[in-house]
Order: structure tokens, then C-alpha cells, then sequence
């Protein structure tokens, strides 16, 4: 595989590309992400089609980053004025103040102006002049604050009446001149001379498996990602684990390229190594047939189009959010796996937003009348303990912050970390808007730190005393934006009523889970709320047709992801990421045959549908050292699902836990997941409804899940069973301990703590202890929920 960060790799020293003289004064431009060394700050590229560039984010989540530095060059020495491209961005709800502050300095001269407290827009705030001694000079940016502080570009002139435009379209004129770039993005130089057979632009989990799939069919192929790194919301930026169940039939073998990226780790916003971002570069890097563009984003479509108006894509041109530079990458076919639909916004494609109404679909979920409300996204984050050197835990402050959301007792709760449903933006767009809705998201995390630090009740206080903020999402994680449309437009009734297609390929395993606002955020909250619930509808296993995956107006564009042809309702249910990998490797297999057959995406439903069933019935190959994957739990085959049970249970008489009263720490919003299912005696690990599940809580060292086990008089145990997990074999309970009640404390059974579980059918012998009252202590579990068919206790006669 060829490795590309930048098309321009070998000329590093570029940077110097993105400071030039803009006019014909001596006028200098320099654009915020060409800073060479950023120091803390991040480029955010979020909100770039509507900006025109990305911008540098101070993202030290109330601690202040370290300087970004860089070397410019002047024309001659003498005095400037400065100007630069910022806003306040708490200005939409809090005008009066300005978290996001930083000042600039010049050859180490730090310039009085404080930037960022002017204006909602983003707009050229004035600073003050400075002299320039050296044509060549070191700017740095200075954080003070660590509340997400950012700026577009900078501007330098020694023209006193020189005014720089606010119009985006005139500003990139002027950056355009800067970089010394083509008038128009459509004449950019060429990435190869022979066009790819694949353009796939996204590197979440939808893109990669395109890419992988079509690259090991022999085809040609370029994965454009606008980050860093790959992965979207699986990635260590967003932090959203895998969904969705693998290996039912017609294909069982489609989602094998799935599991050889997935991480095998279930839980939103835990630590950035649990999401393996570099197992899934490195994935790609064994690929020779793919070039990897990582930060680069589209921004232009090159298209034509025919007498019976069908668009036809020629190129695409992506735009590097380090230097600038635009490149054009031509292909015979593309793959929209940006979730937001990019790519077949930009070429034409015909795309929907938001809920269809009743009528329009007939679908019982849907509204009376249409409206572009969505779901939202969410801006995760999570707290650390902090100890001194000796492991002693240490008390932390974080400022009061009036202009983030303010929480009561009512409208709080006691929490240390948040998950999905901190999610915001469900009544904006999520293209357009998508400042604004992350902004919203950080308003939420900051603002309930605060309370919790400062003037919650003294027992939730107690929880935060010794923490501090260990990550929050600067990139927000969507579910919803565009979705384009096919030539079938999968709706909730087709598989509530299971329609069968002659093109079923991926299967979707996932409820039609559909997020709404939470009544009491809500009212707290308002127009603002960032708390969502997710009501879900149960499905069975059901197959997608294939001509979902391709556009209906562009003839050669494929979709993988969100951005698939489903209605919102039916979005519910495709929109998990082990769901939208299967999809990618169903387009990888459709544009092998598309190419070597010289046809469309179309073309091979048309034509080559029989050759893509074959496929799909194989699988994607292995690569050559993933021989293991072909292992992995499979839910066609029956023999992969069977209980372990342990060696001594033909012995051990009867479960004593059926006689006992079961309460437990919580229950899963559905309320589907009954206690009672802890010791039903049911243990068919097939059926996901025949356990108990919890809620997600929080921080589970703080408040752990547990379960009670009272019998109506003293009992002797000295073993347990406990069978764990969703069907399939995966997410058992991880770290648990039994207890028994002694007196009036709970005490830990020696010999039944367990770490970091990995098996469904546990079982544990210990000294036989006496009680009419035991609990399992649940403190860590995959997604934060506890799920249990069943627990066994018994008193075994030696």
C-alpha cells in the first residue's frame, strides 16, 4: 500500500506554501493549520464546508494548551497591522462572556489584543500593530484559557486603510493566492495519471471495509479521510464502539472483514487505546493495491451529465487540512461512506434529511407531517481519579462557569462520565450546523463539571472532589444527516413485515432505535437540551437489498454507512458500525465485478447479480495473517453458541438461587430486561430477551451495578455460576465479585473476584460461606451495561 498524509510528503517544508502576500501591498496571510508545530491545539475541519477551511481549536478542556509556533516570512521590515479571523463562540447564548481567549506573539513580543471575546460570526477582529526587525519572524499562539479558543487565519499588513473581506468566497480568492492554488478546485493538479478504480471517500468502518474489500479483488483504490486517522466514530477522536451482530444467513461470511478491524471491545468514551485506531491504519497499510489520503476533505465534484440526466462522477477534489493543497483524484467508481453524504451532495445525487411523515411512507413511526428534525449528536466525555505519587487521592478544583448550561439538584444528576446520550442538535442541521450543535455539547460537559466541582450536594460533590476532566470530544459523533437515495428506499414496514428481495445481501440485526429529547432535559433546557432517550422496536435478523448501496441519479456512486438509501425510521436500524462494515464489503465485492466487467453499479444488479451472490457467499479473503478470524463466533452456526457448563455441576445439587428474591441496581430504559430473568432457570443464550440488563449508569468504580440475592433464611454456597453477555458469545461482564451480607456490611467471598472476563459461562469454587443475603458486584462490563441470562448459586457436598 502506498502511504500518503499529504500528496506533497517529500516537500515538508511546504508550510512556507500557506504564508504569502495576498495583495499587492505588503499584505501577509497565514492560515491557522499551517502552523508547524500546534503545540495543544487541533485542527477541527468539522465545519469546513461552511467556513471555507478548517480552523485550530484550543481543546485543553479548561486547562490551557501549549503554544502553536511558526516561522513566517515578511517582505521588508517595519509596522504591521494585525488582523485576525476568530469568534466568540459562547456568543449565541452568552454575549457578555468569552471562554475561548488566547493572544498572539511576535518574535516573542506578546501583543496586548486579547482575540476571541468579539462577536458571534466569524469575522477579522483587529489588533493592534506591530514592528517587524526581521524579514523572517516566529508567531506563536497563546492559549489562556483551555475553553476551545480558535482562529481561521491571520492577517499582516502594513496598508493602514486595508480592510480584509468577510465574504467567504473573496477570503478564498485571497487564500487561493496564498497557496498559490488553482482559480478553481476542478483545475487541481491530479493525484495519479491513471484513474482509481475506487474512489472511496470516509475512512470510518463502512470505508475501510470498501476499500479492503475491493483492494483484495484487485482493484485500484484511494480511501480519502479528513482526520488523522481512521475510523470515525470508532476512532479514538469520537469513541463509539461496534454494533450490530454478525454471520446470519443468506451470507454468513460477510462481516468477516469486519471482525478482523473490530477491537472485540464494547463501550462508548473509555480510553483512546481501546479503539485500536492503529490496527485499523495498519489494516489498511498491508493492502497494496490502496493509497491512504488521511487528512484530506472533499470539497468539489467533477461531473457530467446525460440527455436522460443521469450524473456521471469524473473526479473528486479533497482538500488537505494541514497545507491546503487540492488534489484531484479521477476514478471509474466512488463510494459515499462519509456519513454525511458528501460526496453525492456534491455531484447531485438526490438525498433526503430529516423524518418523512406518515403518508410519505406509510410507516407507523413516522410523524404526521415531514420535518427535518434528526437525530443528534453527541459529545462524550469522562473524568479520571487523580493521586500523587504515593497513590493518595488528591482534591481538584474546576472554576464556576456562567456561561455554560447552568444545572440545579433537579436538573442534574450525579454522574462522572457521559455517554451517547449526551447528545445535542436534534432540532438543527447536521451539515451546516455542526458548530453550533458541538458547541452545545461542550456548554453540557463543562457546565455539569462545574456544578459537580463547585456546588452540588456535599455526596455528589464527594464523587468529583478528587477527579479531574480526562477527555472530551472536540469531534462530535452524528447518527443522522443525509441520506441518499437508491433505487429501493428501505422502509420500517419492509422489515417489520420482512419483504423479501432477489438482492438481499447484508443482514441488520440492530432495534429501529430511534433517539429522541428527554422530557426532563428538556424542560430544563429547552430549545438547547443535550439529553437524549432512544426507544427502541425489536426486529429479527433481516437481509437489505443490494440496491440500496448505490445511488439512483449518479451511475457511479456507491453508499456504505448512514448515508445508505433507508428512510429515518428504517436509519434506526442499519446505522450501527459493524452493520455499515458488512455493507462496505458488499460494495467492495459490487465494484470488483462493476470493474471487470466495465458496468455500474446499476449494471451489476442488472447483469451481474449471480457473480456478486457468490461473492458474498465467500466472504472477503483473509489477509494473510488473519487466518484466525474465519474463528470468531458465528450466530448461523448453533455449535458456537452452546453453554460451557463447569465440570462439576453434574455434582452440585440443586441451584439454590431459584428460591431466592432477586433486586438489582437498575433496569435498561425498554424495561424489556427484567431482574426475574436472573434466575428463571432460562439459559438459552440464543434469545437476548431472556436476560436481565441494567441501565449504563456511570462511572461504575463509583456506583457499581449489582444484584441481590435474599432467601428467607441462611443458606450455605461455596460456588457460582454466571452466564453473561448477548448473543453470539460476546460482552459478558467483565470485573465482578460475589458478596455476602455480614451483620450490617457487605463483605467480598474470597476467591470470586475476577478481572477482565472474557468467557459467557463463568464459574467460580470458594470456601463455603453462610448468609441469607449475597450480591455480585458489577464493576466494569462492556458499554457500561450489566447483562445477565442467569446466576447460579450452589452448595457443593464434599
Amino acid at each position: 500500500m502506498r502511504f500518503f498524509v499529504s500528496v506533497f510528503t517529500l516537500f515538508v517544508v511546504s508550510f512556507f506554501l500557506s504564508v504569502a502576500f495576498a495583495q499587492a501591498e505588503n499584505t501577509v496571510f497565514v492560515e491557522a493549520e499551517s502552523f508547524t508545530d500546534k503545540g495543544g491545539w487541533v485542527v477541527d475541519q468539522q465545519y469546513m464546508d461552511v467556513m471555507g477551511s478548517p480552523v485550530l481549536l484550543a481543546h485543553g478542556m479548561g486547562e490551557p494548551v501549549a503554544d502553536a509556533v511558526m516561522e513566517i516570512s515578511f517582505p521588508k521590515t517595519g509596522t504591521y497591522r494585525i488582523f485576525v479571523r476568530t469568534r466568540n463562540w459562547i456568543a449565541p447564548w452568552t454575549p457578555e462572556y468569552a471562554p475561548g481567549i488566547f493572544q498572539i506573539s511576535v518574535d516573542g513580543q506578546k501583543l496586548e489584543t486579547v482575540f476571541g471575546n468579539e462577536g458571534n460570526p466569524w469575522h477579522w477582529q483587529k489588533g493592534e500593530t506591530v514592528n517587524i526587525k526581521n524579514e523572517k519572524a516566529k508567531i506563536a499562539l497563546h492559549d489562556l484559557t483551555g475553553f476551545d479558543g480558535r482562529l481561521d487565519a491571520i492577517i499582516f499588513t502594513d496598508n493602514e486603510n486595508y480592510v480584509p473581506p468577510e465574504d467567504v468566497k473573496e477570503i478564498d480568492k485571497i487564500r487561493r493566492k496564498t497557496l498559490k492554488l488553482a482559480a478553481s478546485p476542478l483545475n487541481a493538479p491530479l493525484a495519479q495519471e491513471e484513474p482509481f478504480d475506487l474512489v472511496v471517500v470516509g475512512g470510518g468502518i463502512a470505508g475501510i471495509c470498501s476499500a479492503i474489500s475491493a483492494a483484495r479483488l484487485d482493484c485500484k483504490v484511494a480511501l480519502i479521510q479528513n482526520r488523522p486517522t481512521v475510523g470515525g466514530n470508532n476512532s479514538s477522536e469520537v469513541r463509539v464502539h461496534l454494533q450490530g451482530r454478525m454471520g446470519h444467513p443468506p451470507y454468513p461470511n460477510l462481516g468477516n472483514l469486519v471482525h478482523e478491524l473490530d477491537p472485540q471491545h464494547e463501550g462508548n468514551a473509555q480510553p483512546g487505546e481501546y479503539y485500536k485506531d492503529e490496527r485499523k491504519l495498519n489494516a489498511i497499510r498491508a493492502e497494496k493495491n490502496i493509497t491512504l489520503y488521511l487528512n484530506t476533505h472533499i470539497i468539489a465534484a467533477e461531473t457530467t451529465k446525460s440527455a436522460n440526466g443521469s450524473i456521471e462522477i469524473k473526479s473528486v477534489i479533497g482538500k488537505n487540512i494541514e497545507t491546503g493543497i487540492e488534489t484531484k483524484f479521477a476514478g471509474k467508481l466512488f463510494a459515499d461512506c462519509s456519513g454525511d453524504g458528501n460526496l453525492g451532495f456534491l455531484a447531485g445525487a438526490e438525498w433526503r434529511m430529516g423524518r418523512e411523515s406518515k403518508s410519505e411512507t406509510r410507516e407507523s413511526l413516522a410523524p404526521e407531517q415531514p420535518d427535518k428534525m434528526t437525530m443528534g449528536a453527541s459529545v462524550q466525555w469522562y473524568s479520571v481519579p487523580v493521586k500523587d505519587a504515593n497513590g493518595k487521592p488528591v482534591k481538584t478544583e474546576f472554576p464556576p462557569l456562567p456561561w455554560a448550561h447552568q444545572f440545579t439538584h433537579e436538573s442534574a444528576q450525579p454522574m462522572v462520565q457521559g455517554d451517547w446520550d449526551w447528545e445535542t442538535g436534534l432540532n438543527y442541521d447536521q451539515v451546516w450546523d455542526i458548530e453550533r450543535i458541538r458547541d452545545n455539547g461542550l456548554r453540557a460537559a463543562y457546565g455539569h463539571w462545574a456544578y459537580m466541582k463547585n456546588q452540588s450536594e456535599p455526596k455528589w460533590r464527594e464523587k468529583a472532589d478528587t477527579r479531574k476532566l480526562g477527555w472530551v470530544a472536540f469531534v462530535a459523533g452524528k447518527r443522522e444527516s443525509r441520506r441518499l437515495m437508491g433505487d429501493v428506499i428501505l422502509q420500517e414496514q419492509d422489515i417489520v413485515q420482512r419483504e423479501i428481495w432477489n438482492d438481499a445481501s447484508f443482514v441488520t440485526t440492530w432495534t429501529i432505535d430511534l433517539h429522541y429529547p428527554e422530557t426532563k432535559n428538556e424542560k430544563h433546557f429547552s430549545n438547547e437540551a443535550f439529553r437524549t432517550i432512544a426507544k427502541h422496536k425489536g426486529i429479527q435478523p433481516y437481509a437489505i437489498p443490494y440496491r440500496t448501496l448505490y445511488s439512483r441519479n449518479v451511475s457511479n456512486l456507491f453508499m456504505a454507512g448512514r448515508c445508505i438509501s433507508v428512510t429515518h425510521v428504517a436509519l434506526g436500524t442499519i446505522r450501527v458500525m459493524r452493520t455499515g462494515g458488512m455493507m462496505g464489503e458488499v460494495v467492495g465485492m459490487a465494484a470488483s465485478l462493476a470493474t471487470k466487467n466495465k458496468t455500474t453499479p446499476r449494471g451489476v444488479y442488472e447483469k451481474y447479480l449471480p457473480e456478486l451472490k457468490q461473492l458474498m457467499e465467500k466472504g472477503v479473503a483473509p489477509a494473510p495473517d488473519q487466518y484466525w478470524h474465519s474463528a470468531r463466533p458465528n450466530p448461523s452456526n448453533k455449535s458456537a453458541r452452546k453453554l460451557t457448563p463447569p465440570t462439576w455441576l453434574p455434582n452440585a445439587g440443586k441451584n439454590l438461587a431459584r428460591n431466592a428474591k432477586i433486586t438489582v441496581s437498575s433496569l435498561y430504559k425498554s424495561a424489556n430486561y427484567p431482574a426475574t430473568n436472573i434466575n428463571d432457570g432460562n439459559m438459552n443464550i440464543n434469545d437476548n430477551a431472556g436476560r436481565w440488563v441494567s441501565d449504563e449508569g456511570g462511572d461504575l468504580r463509583v456506583e457499581p451495578h449489582w444484584v441481590e440475592l435474599t432467601f428467607s433464611q441462611p443458606v450455605e454456597i461455596n460456588a457460582l455460576r454466571l452466564i453473561s453477555g448477548q448473543s453470539g458469545g460476546t460482552t459478558p461482564v467483565q470485573d465482578f465479585v460475589l458478596q455476602y451480607r455480614n451483620g450490617s456490611t457487605w463483605t467480598d467471598i474470597g476467591g470470586t473476584k475476577t478481572e477482565s472476563n472474557d468467557i459467557p459461562d463463568i464459574s467460580k469454587r470458594f470456601p463455603t460461606v453462610k448468609s441469607s443475603e449475597f450480591r455480585l458486584v458489577i464493576t466494569a462490563t462492556p458499554g457500561n451495561l450489566a447483562r445477565i441470562w442467569e446466576l447460579e448459586l450452589y452448595n457443593i457436598i464434599q
